[in-house]
């Protein structure tokens, strides 16, 4: 049967630091393998006999269709598991494809979602818009364990809740709300993209079950290319789930134990909806991987010194970014992030549309985690379709600038900004 090509290392426990693992993992050795990931671009695979064919659509552990498994899409889902530190990693086409395959992997029609309001545009809209659809309801509430502990429901299947709000900029209390989720028979589920693929946090550390990545931001790294990803940890408890009891012995956790949650998820997101990841973004997005550390230090220090920098402008209001002192949110980051505080900061100026329009290195464009520094106004764009109290209670105004930075010398951010505010 054909097997995976894997590292000498159990990923989930590699000894090596975050930047060795990145650029390691995934990677065989010995004569005649490559030194860097090869793309398998097929749509299928052989098999030598009827008996192997059979195996592989039972087991689903070696190769058969492109849909469900690939060598480089594989290879990142190792390089993936090893950085967050899970069990295992499903890599699908895009980040939202990531967030819904991740909350229907725990919930079906008559059970629910307590979420911060505090999330990107587009997960809000899912939990909002199409999740109910499916007969899954969802409570958006404040980002602290109260409001979370308020909006629990016996239904409650999953707490969700960003590593660090888009774009508000809150951190939220990660091993408080696991202690809410697991005491009420939940799961939680984090999605850390703009904690870096584990480089600034890992949430499986602190207690959350399921993590998810748009892996078009940092680990893509070039506004190159899409990706999403869901890891699940292994310490997760499905024991009050009924969509992994029911059944008795031929239950999904009798049939899967442990691996039960990763299993259910690469099921729905690459079996059954097909939203599969390309080999050739699974190479452009591991190769992003090896160089997310360096980029991301550099923007932390540079977007810090921006947020600083701009707290103290006679024209700027409202500057939100964990790293500063003067955020209510500082110690939670101080507990949770490392290696710096992220790559985004967003702040308030009067005229947002004159602003824009005066920025000359700065680029207005919805994307974060780009090598380049990238502005744009989320009242309008990104959380533009939400009620105009969902934007608020999502930490935009419309007066909200919301700016990732990239890899430019801070002195010419700094000037370009100036010229702007002008």
């Amino acid at each position: 049967m054909t097997k995976f090509p894997s590292t000498e290392v159990d990923p989930a426990n590699t000894p090596w630091s975050y930047e060795t693992t990145a650029v390691q993992t995934g990677i065989p050795r010995g004569l005649g393998e490559t030194v860097g990931l090869p793309i398998h671009q097929a749509a299928a695979f052989q098999f030598s006999t009827l008996e192997e064919a059979q195996d592989e659509f039972a087991r689903n552990q070696g190769l058969s269709y492109a849909r469900l498994q690939n060598p480089t899409v594989r290879a990142l889902e190792e390089r993936l598991t090893a950085l967050e530190g899970g069990a295992a990693t499903v890599a699908l086409s895009s980040g939202q494809a990531a967030t819904l395959t991740a909350i229907l992997s725990v919930c079906r029609a008559g059970d629910h979602v307590a979420a911060t309001a505090s999330l990107f545009g587009g997960s809000a809209g899912l939990l909002n818009n199409i999740l109910p659809l499916m007969g899954i309801s969802a409570t958006l509430t404040e980002n602290t364990p109260g409001a979370i502990a308020a909006a629990m429901r016996p239904n409650t299947r999953l707490v969700w809740a960003e590593t660090i709000g888009n774009p508000a900029g809150d951190v939220p209390d990660l091993a408080a709300l696991a202690q809410i989720a697991h005491e009420r028979g939940a799961l939680l589920g984090i999605d850390n993209t703009w904690g870096g693929v584990g480089y600034l946090c890992r949430p499986l550390e602190f207690g959350a079950d399921l993590v998810t990545h748009s892996l078009t931001k940092w680990a893509g790294g070039h506004g190159s290319v899409l990706g999403g990803s869901v890891t699940a940890g292994s310490r997760h408890d499905l024991t009050r789930n009924p969509i992994y009891t029911e059944g008795g012995e031929n239950s999904l956790l009798s049939q899967r134990g442990e691996q039960a949650l990763a299993w259910r998820v690469r099921w729905l997101g690459a079996h059954q909806m097909g939203m599969t990841l390309s080999p050739h973004s699974a190479f452009l997005l591991a190769q992003g991987l090896e160089t997310l550390a360096l980029r991301l230090t550099r923007e932390s220090e540079t977007a810090l010194a921006l947020a600083q920098w701009l707290s103290g402008h006679p024209r700027v209001q409202g500057v939100s970014y964990p790293g500063l002192r003067s955020s209510p949110h500082h110690a939670l980051a101080q507990k949770y992030l490392r290696g710096g505080f992220g790559a985004v900061l967003t702040f308030e100026v009067p005229d947002p549309a004159a602003f824009l329009a005066r920025l000359k290195v700065i680029r207005i464009a919805p994307n974060l985690g780009d090598t380049r520094t990238l502005a744009v106004h989320p009242w309008t764009t990104t959380h533009g379709r939400l009620p105009e109290a969902a934007r608020r209670a999502a930490g935009v105004s419309a007066q909200t600038i919301r700016m990732s930075v990239g890899l430019e010398s801070l002195e010419d951010l700094q000037a370009d900004l100036e010229g702007a505010l002008a």
